[in-house]
């Protein structure tokens, strides 16, 4: 199962925690600073008013009696009538000498020093109003009245007195000490501050709650994005089959519950033959479109608790969690392999494809999860190279399986100048069916192996074709048939020797040039040689292969189709394909002589006069006695090969076809060549 992570609320909690006090924080210096900034303007006005306050009180003294502090009564007069226009604000106003003796107090003190001499000193000094908030204290008919001031002292300046004065209008002369009564633009302050907060703590709670809930989506959305990439992680991109580690994983579950319980686990193992050839040849777009098809057709096909899953490339795995014996586990893998019989089709192309399918079960053939897939991976090959299908594990087998790497490292080695001896190439006659002679031979490569003993194709070619060693195994083929085509020249034979080549080479750039290089070097001529190619490589990719056909064809080299019937050449593809010979596939030749089937013979024939009438000769290989040939015969094939007429021989061990008797095949029993 896909967690859905540790502590799935860790981001939104960790928010919360953060920004909430990030929030109050912030909002707490924004009521602070708000405050702050209302009562300084509110300070403002309020020494701005004391200062037009002052101005009118002043007004009707002289400079003269500030310095001496001395008011007659009729300027004390004045100044009160003054005054007491503003006693609706005004607590109290006194006017100090600039040596701080009493000049003016509307109050009953007559305390000969300021009651700040501080801000008396600052402002008189530094010529600026000095404010400061206090609480002014009386005596009511209810009371104790305590109410909020603010004591200004204004310095005041010879320009502000109306009467005659002395000295510079700038002139400092006397100090103003005004109280006013701060209650109402307090609460106004207070008011605004309530005000401002509860707009700073909507607003915050609100963008708080946005980002909260963005957060909380973001959050939401990175837990899905995680749990889909965990789930993508276990998962087959280009399929959606689960991948190796899921498979891993399952497997491992599987076998403890088979433990408990006493019962099977099955593996089956398959991989699609000449699955290279296809991706080489049509593109990895369409090997890609091949493997989806495959993943669907897999998919719908099992029982539910089975798990299909893609290893990688062109092999896939089916685990059986539950299987009753290793026969029901080989009856579903031959199932699986008949869902390959329906053709694929990748765009305008009808691919017949076959797979080879290994199966393996614990605690059978194994006693772990890492021996199962081996176990499993050596009947998928032996499947492959006895090409059935579909294969048991076996011990028997098992030791020559496990050493493919070896031997493919070993066919490298093999394949070095100093070691080519190795490789030796074996002819086989083909026969002549209206004669009886040999008319050709086919090259077919055997690895005299050191340790192994003779090996034949079928062991090392297609480990050959998946490293992309089969290029120089090609090369060296083609170098040994035409040096062993000039040896016979000189000696007299002139009989044509087929070589095959892979979709790999006939796709190569430098094909043509090599072989003429090689005709040119040896010296034999170009219609001693033939190449063969299988139909299903040449369906391939045609728009590449045909042209080099044609080219090979130009310089006089021979073409055949091999294995033709099993691939899905059009008509109008053989009429206009640049080819001489197609060589009937064994999988037609060796059901001829069934009794009551009509069905093979009637297929030889048509694919004989299809070849006839586009002008091409017919072969036949895989004749394996004279029932078979004497039929061929009757049909029209032109030429057969097989063991009834000859096994593949070096070239030392071969008779000159020219002296070699006919073999016989009009039904009785006759000699054969060798």
């Amino acid at each position: 199962m896909l967690s859905s992570g540790h502590r799935p609320f860790r981001l939104t909690r960790y928010f919360v925690l953060v920004s909430g006090v990030s929030m109050a924080v912030l909002g707490i210096v924004l009521v602070m600073v708000t405050s702050s900034v209302l009562n300084e303007q509110s300070a403002r006005t309020a020494t701005a008013s004391a200062h037009d306050l002052m101005g009118y009180a002043v007004r009707p003294l002289d400079v003269p009696t500030l310095r001496s502090g001395t008011l007659s009564r009729q300027q004390r007069d004045a100044v009160q009538e003054t005054v007491g226009r503003f006693t609706d604000r005004m607590v109290d106003l006194t006017l100090w000498t600039t040596s701080g003796a009493l000049v003016y107090s509307t109050t009953d003190d007559r305390s000969s020093t300021a009651r700040d001499p501080l801000s008396f000193t600052k402002a008189l000094t530094e010529e600026r109003p000095q404010t400061f908030a206090t609480t002014d204290v009386t005596l009511g008919p209810d009371g104790t009245v305590r109410r909020p001031v603010l004591d200004i002292y204004l310095p005041v300046h010879a320009a502000d007195v109306n009467g005659p004065g002395g000295g510079r209008s700038d002139t400092v002369v006397a100090v103003a000490q005004i109280r006013l009564d701060d209650s109402e633009a307090r609460a106004g302050v207070s008011e605004a501050v309530r005000q401002v907060t509860a707009a700073v703590v909507i607003g915050l709670v609100a963008l708080w709650l946005v980002l909260l809930r963005t957060v909380h989506t973001t959050s939401r959305r990175l837990r899905a994005v995680a749990r889909e990439n965990a789930r993508l992680a276990l998962l087959d991109s280009l399929t959606g089959l689960p991948n190796r580690r899921l498979l891993a994983d399952r497997m491992r579950q599987a076998i403890d519950q088979a433990r408990r319980d006493e019962g099977r686990v099955g593996l089956v193992l398959l991989d699609i033959d000449r699955f290279k050839d296809i991706n080489d040849t049509l593109g990895h777009d369409r090997g890609d479109e091949l493997l989806e098809q495959v993943a669907e057709r897999m998919r719908g096909s099992l029982r539910d608790d089975d798990l299909v899953a893609r290893l990688g490339g062109d092999e896939f795995a089916i685990l059986l969690p539950q299987v009753a014996s290793v026969d029901d586990a080989r009856r579903l893998a031959e199932r699986v392999g008949t869902l390959f019989d329906p053709p694929f089709e990748l765009g305008d192309l009808v691919l017949h494809v076959e797979p080879s399918i290994g199966v393996a079960c614990l605690p059978d053939h194994a006693d772990d999860a890492s021996s199962l897939m081996r176990t499993a991976d050596v009947a998928m090959y032996r499947a492959k190279h006895s090409r059935t299908g579909v294969a048991v594990y076996s011990a028997h087998t098992d030791k020559s399986s496990t050493v493919r790497l070896q031997l493919l490292g070993e066919l490298h080695q093999a394949l070095r100048e100093s070691r080519q001896d190795e490789l030796q190439m074996y002819f086989q006659p083909k026969v002549d069916l209206s004669t009886g002679r040999t008319v050709g031979y086919e090259a077919l490569m055997r690895w005299h192996h050191p340790q192994r003993g003779i090996l034949t194709p079928d062991l090392f070619v297609p480990l050959a074709e998946q490293s992309g060693v089969i290029r120089d195994l090609t090369r060296h083929a083609l170098a040994s048939s035409v040096a062993q085509l000039a040896q016979w020249r000189a000696q007299g034979w002139h009989v044509p020797v087929a070589v095959n080549l892979s979709a790999h080479d006939v796709t190569s750039e430098t094909i043509v040039e090599e072989i003429s290089a090689l005709l040119t070097r040896y010296d034999v001529p170009a219609r001693l040689l033939e190449v063969e190619i299988t139909e299903t490589a040449l369906v391939f990719e045609p728009a590449r292969i045909v042209p080099v056909l044609a080219r090979l064809g130009r310089l006089g080299v021979q073409v055949a189709i091999d294995d033709f019937g099993i691939g899905s050449t059009s008509i109008s593809q053989l009429r206009t394909l640049p080819v001489d010979t197609l060589k009937i596939d064994r999988l037609f030749i060796r059901d001829l002589t069934e009794p009551e089937r009509e069905a093979p013979e009637v297929i030889v024939q048509a694919m004989v006069d299809l070849a006839h009438s586009f002008g091409l000769s017919v072969v036949a290989e895989g004749v394996e006695d004279e029932q078979t040939a004497v039929v061929l015969t009757h049909l029209g094939v032109d030429q057969a090969q097989g063991y009834f007429f000859a096994r593949p021989l070096p070239a030392d061990r071969l008779e000159p076809p020219h002296l070699a008797g006919p073999a016989r095949i009009d039904g009785l029993a006759g000699p054969r060549l060798w």
